[in-house]
């Protein structure tokens, strides 16, 4: 980091000159000490330094602290690199913790033979979901500047030579001039393509090497540990939400979702023509050296009379011949009949490759290449990454109430009881007449949801039933929510009854639970839905299959972090049993955001503090916003958070079936105990977040919630409804604005009582540290309570305060926070047995410590400006020169905190 902080002092020397680097170290040099000493006199020396500095000097200091927080981050990630090859470059017993080698070192551990290993292989199921949640605020071309000095820094390790490290410095230095003279700024909001293009990046640049690799890596560990050669399934993958969540956005339609998905298929057409390309120049093999199958030759002889293209002239080259021809059917899908007709037909022809090669290759050394690109077929189709849809509940029951009045079926279906609802969409289910005519006409809302599902059917019929798999509903509250769904795509060809009862389902319905209520009542909901006949059949043609989304970012805002998470754990558990009853499998969508009020964390972590019954039947994770940059923009660390989930999802799901972790599942006392606590805890949650009327002024004056919509960082509008209502705010700026202002509520309030009460109540402490000893869910939440603490830094949230018109409401309030704060911190000490919060785990203290005294004089900024920005502004007009100063205020304490939304 020192090595970058001397490079980018040297680049503002240059722009800026004395005056500039002279301010901003003596604004350093006091938020070090302050840190250090807690000295008021150099406290108010800060804010009086930063309170007299004026434009243009001002924006370029405030500038100046966020670069040195992106470079931090940069170096930061460079660290766990070296760190992982200093492991790799040590002996045998040099293995690094949650690698994939450790996880096949538990496996052996546990005494799991040969014979286990594909029965556990057949169980691993892991999919991460890119979304668009606005919660990136780096410019994808700050990311990119970002990805370089990243590369970088990685050869400034390898280099041997002093020519080699000075061009690489040198080289450096460009960059991060280049850096200081981009804008931070978007000007304009993205497209829902914007945000399409953005999130392919990360296929194009990293995916689609690093998952091929995963499964490589992990064939050939099993192979040196057993000695066999597994074929590991395709148990890693990616999907998307980008272009297909629909729900609040209203920039999301039918044709944006189509655009999309050939948008996808571009992607990836592309770059198997760049890997055939590459095979055919490996593959050199003559049938003068080598036997090779009959097979691959007769079915060479037979395309290259059929094709109209160019021919390999080499002719005893024969997997060149073979690899052009693939080359050109690839090149003419859905032009003509010489193209592939599906994605079956390029991996048979990869197949038979291999096959043949096998004949004159030793079986313990395959061709990497060749087996990359198998895998990369397997993984990604012709479609790159299924694309789920999502809208909301309401705009189903409002679609459906239109048609069934247009058909005379219901006058008033909205207002029928949920029994008759039920009913009647039974009825609609098992006839397998229509209802909608393509000569109907509806209102635009009503026809947008049903353009909808016939554009799915469409790309079924297009890209293969894997480019849309499954439909989720938003506040899915009843099972007429969900049948709402099931007959809306009856409608469109995606579900039909024949009448010999034969039944055609194309796609899984996936209600979400988000809040409090919700995830209480989801496992009463999903014993009726598998009660119901129609629906058992629907599950039975699906694989007995049903997915459920969770989510964490609208729980954890309606009761509390330590309630939702509870809730989330407890529902899971409770479905579990019922489903198991009926036969049917259950993959768990885990809806988490990237800040700890929004059930985030590492992603191992997230993993490993979910019940191990539920890891079985394949989990999906959301992976949001500043989640896809921090662990996808570079390769050895998009490997390095993938490896740890395999290995944490392989020894967990080890352990449950050996029942190994007999003693570690919580008990009954253990569950009444969390009962207790989230019971308290809920109650001084709401207490102050609904009950208090003071409460949502304090929130909007003492955080930058009115500003953060000025950060143009996503398509979609800050609330449902475009509605001021607090049940409209969505999660992210509800989290995002607590994060800008250090309290970090969402991520612990209410958690201090809820445990403080049991202790009080029981006196048994040494039952919540056992938990935390020996408990998964409950080791994650207390640390990730200690995580959203130390992030928090309540004397900077006091300033906030200053920005409150009410006196008296910023003293009470912060106070309540103050005290709660105080005693969360006091009793997750004492429950984690540490003398300092993230004791077990210095490498990430360190990093917060390192980071603070740069984050700090960002809210101070930040504090003045807005404050200088609400006094001016008027209805119509934000001041654009503050504006611009508070939104790269924003922008700087984001990247400190790594943390938005």
């Amino acid at each position: 980091m020192n090595f970058l902080s001397e490079l980018l002092d040297r680049v503002i020397l240059f722009e800026g000159g004395e005056e500039l680097l002279n301010t901003i170290k003596d604004i350093r040099t006091l938020a070090h000490k302050i840190r250090e000493t807690h000295d008021k006199e150099a406290y108010h020396q800060l804010k009086q330094k930063i309170t007299s500095l004026h434009p243009p000097l001002r924006q370029e200091v405030i500038r100046a602290f966020s670069t040195y927080l992106h470079l931090f981050n940069i170096a930061e990630q460079n660290y766990r690199i070296r760190r992982r090859r200093e492991y790799q470059s040590g002996g045998s017993e040099s293995v690094q913790p949650r690698s994939l080698e450790d996880g096949i070192e538990q496996l052996v551990k546990q005494k799991v033979t040969a014979d286990m290993i594909p029965e556990l292989l057949e169980t691993l199921s892991l999919e991460l979901i890119i979304t668009a949640h606005p919660t990136e605020a780096t410019r994808r071309t700050i990311l990119q500047i970002h990805k370089r000095i990243a590369d970088l820094l990685k050869a400034l390790d390898y280099a041997n030579t002093r020519y080699e490290k000075k061009v690489i410095e040198e080289t450096i230095l460009n960059e991060i001039t280049i850096l200081w003279q981009t804008s931070e700024i978007r000007e304009k909001k993205p497209t829902v393509l914007n945000e399409v293009q953005n999130g392919l990046y990360y296929f194009n640049n990293v995916l689609f090497d690093v998952l091929p690799r995963i499964h490589e890596d992990l064939e050939d560990y099993l192979y040196e540990s057993f000695g066999r050669r597994y074929k590991v399934p395709s148990f890693l993958r990616f999907g998307s939400w980008i272009g297909g969540d629909r729900d609040g956005n209203p920039n999301v339609t039918a044709e944006t979702t189509w655009k999309t998905l050939e948008m996808q298929r571009n992607l990836v057409l592309k770059k198997y023509q760049k890997s055939l390309t590459k095979l055919r120049e490996l593959l050199s093999h003559s049938v003068k050296k080598v036997n090779v199958s009959t097979a691959l030759i007769a079915s060479v002889e037979k395309e290259e009379k059929t094709i109209d293209g160019r021919k390999w002239q080499t002719e005893d080259e024969i997997y060149r011949r073979k690899l052009t021809i693939m080359l050109h059917k690839l090149e003419n899908i859905e032009k003509n009949g010489e193209g592939y007709q599906s994605v079956q037909e390029l991996l048979a022809d990869l197949y038979l490759i291999r096959e043949s090669i096998n004949q004159h290759h030793p079986d313990s050394l395959p061709i990497k290449l060749l087996r990359k690109v198998i895998r990369q077929v397997e993984l990604f189709g012709f479609h790159l990454a299924s694309l789920d849809i999502r809208n909301h509940s309401g705009e189903h029951e409002s679609a459906i109430a239109e048609v069934l009045y247009n058909v005379n079926i219901a006058a008033d279906y909205k207002n029928l009881s949920e029994d008759e609802k039920v009913s009647t969409l039974l009825k609609i289910l098992n006839d397998p007449r229509p209802m909608i005519s393509i000569y109907d006409t509806f209102t635009p809302e009503t026809q947008e949801i049903i353009n909808t599902f016939r554009m799915i059917k469409r790309a079924h019929q297009t890209f293969g039933e894997r480019s849309i798999e499954v439909y989720l509903i938003s506040m899915a509250e009843s099972v007429s929510d969900v049948l709402e769904v099931l007959v809306l795509a009856k409608e469109a060809g995606l579900y039909r009854v024949y009448p010999n009862g034969q039944i055609l389902s194309e796609i899984h319905i996936g209600p979400l639970l988000e809040t409090i209520e919700d995830l209480k009542n989801g496992p009463k909901m999903m014993k009726q839905l598998f009660d119901i006949p129609i629906y058992r059949n629907h599950l039975e043609v699906r694989n007995n299959l049903q997915e459920i989304m969770l989510g964490y970012s609208d729980g954890s805002k309606d009761g509390g972090t330590l309630t939702a998470n509870w809730q989330l754990y407890k529902a899971q558990k409770e479905i579990h049993e019922i489903a198991a009853k009926y036969g049917v499998k259950l993959k768990f969508f885990h809806g988490r955001g990237g800040s700890l009020g929004r059930g985030g964390g590492p992603l191992y972590s997230s993993l490993m503090s979910q019940p191990a019954v539920t890891l079985g039947d394949g989990v999906k994770i959301t992976e949001q916003g500043e989640v896809l940059s921090s662990r996808y923009l570079l390769k050895d660390i998009a490997y390095r958070s993938l490896e740890q989930a395999t290995s944490t999802m392989m020894t967990a799901i080890t352990r449950h079936k050996a029942r190994a972790d007999r003693d570690v599942i919580p008990n009954n006392i253990a569950v009444q105990a969390m009962d207790q606590i989230s019971e308290y805890s809920l109650a001084k949650y709401q207490d102050l977040v609904f009950n208090d009327k003071d409460f949502l002024t304090y929130f909007k004056q003492a955080t930058p919630l009115n500003e953060l919509g000025d950060l143009n960082i996503g398509s979609r509008p800050m609330s449902r409804k475009n509605s001021a209502r607090f049940e409209d705010l969505r999660a992210i700026p509800w989290v995002f604005a607590w994060t800008q202002s250090r309290q970090l509520l969402p991520a612990w309030y209410a958690a201090g009582t809820g445990l403080a009460k049991y202790i009080e109540e029981t006196g048994n402490l040494e039952l919540l540290q056992k938990m935390y000893q020996t408990w998964p869910f409950f080791q994650a939440t207390i640390n990730n309570l200690q995580m959203a603490l130390i992030k928090a830094e309540l004397a900077t949230a006091k300033e906030y305060t200053e920005m409150i018109q009410d006196k008296t409401i910023a003293e009470r309030i912060y106070n309540n926070i103050k005290e709660e704060y105080n005693l969360t911190k006091e009793l997750v000490l004492k429950i984690s047995g540490q003398k300092e919060l993230l004791d077990y785990i210095p490498n990430i203290k360190e990093s917060v410590r390192l980071r603070n005294p740069y984050v700090d004089p960002l809210n101070l900024f930040q504090v003045y400006l807005i404050s200088q920005l609400r006094a001016q502004e008027t209805n119509e007009e934000k001041p654009d020169s503050l504006l611009t100063e508070v939104l790269l205020t924003i922008n700087g304490i984001a990247a400190g905190l790594r943390n938005t939304g």
